[in-house]
């Protein structure tokens, strides 16, 4: 909490890692913890808002405005906080635009990242969960910008060094590993039921008004295999 509050101003654009896959739980609840006559009125930028700690952050006024591209789970809340005025909504961008506003426009002052395993030199393993964690680190440090790791363990050595340390600034051991939510995962063993209609009404939602015509009606012996099919006008809805 110290560190943030000494390299964190009032204003300051900040990203707080929450994609896909790993989330920044830990120093989140460290900035929430932190001094508001220090740290306020913060604009946040980050691919996914997963965790309820994300948006504690308007409420205890740490932040004000958001960037993203992805409400996962808290989808509602974010509504509400909008609706009720305690957000100011940047804008809701493909993940893609996003990372390149990254570099132009919404480059963060400080980001708040996350990896597995850390050397005593500061470079980070990020392990199968890197998603945008380079994307972030090089659009900070490349503008003068600040870089804290949260890491499970430091280690002697590390498996690779996918971010080197002469990019990160500061590296934070958590009490407890980061916490890890893949939207869909990489076994199809573990795909639920759930899961399986989430998709299904997201491809119903995002192609039905296109009138996009079903091939359901044919015997499913006939059907071709989904997997060799790519186009959005094969999909099935």
């Amino acid at each position: 909490m110290d560190l943030l509050e000494a390299v964190i101003r009032p204003g300051d654009r900040v990203n707080i890692e929450g994609n896909n896959q790993k989330q920044v739980d830990f120093l989140a609840e460290c900035l929430n913890k932190a001094d508001k006559g220090k740290i306020h009125d913060l604009h946040i930028v980050q691919s996914t808002v997963s965790l309820p700690i994300h948006l504690d952050l308007f409420e205890s006024g740490i932040v004000k405005k958001l960037d993203f591209a992805f409400g996962g789970p808290q989808a509602g809340r974010v509504t509400e906080f909008i609706r009720d005025g305690k957000m100011e909504l940047g804008a809701i961008h493909t993940y893609l635009e996003l990372f390149a506003r990254y570099f132009l426009g919404l480059t963060p002052k400080v980001s708040l990242i996350c990896a597995y395993k850390a050397d005593k030199k500061g470079n980070l393993y990020t392990g199968f969960n890197t998603e945008d964690t380079p994307t972030i680190v090089e659009a900070t440090k490349f503008s003068q910008g600040i870089v804290i790791a949260q890491v499970n363990e430091i280690v002697d050595e590390l498996p690779r060094v996918d971010i080197p340390a002469d990019w990160v600034d500061a590296v934070v051991q958590s009490p407890k590993p980061f916490f890890i939510e893949p939207l869909f995962t990489r076994n199809p063993a573990l795909i639920t039921d759930n899961q399986i209609l989430l998709a299904m009404l997201c491809l119903k939602g995002i192609y039905a008004e296109y009138r996009v015509r079903s091939e359901a009606a044919e015997p499913w012996h006939r059907l071709p295999d989904l997997r060799d099919r790519t186009h959005a006008a094969d999909l099935r809805c």
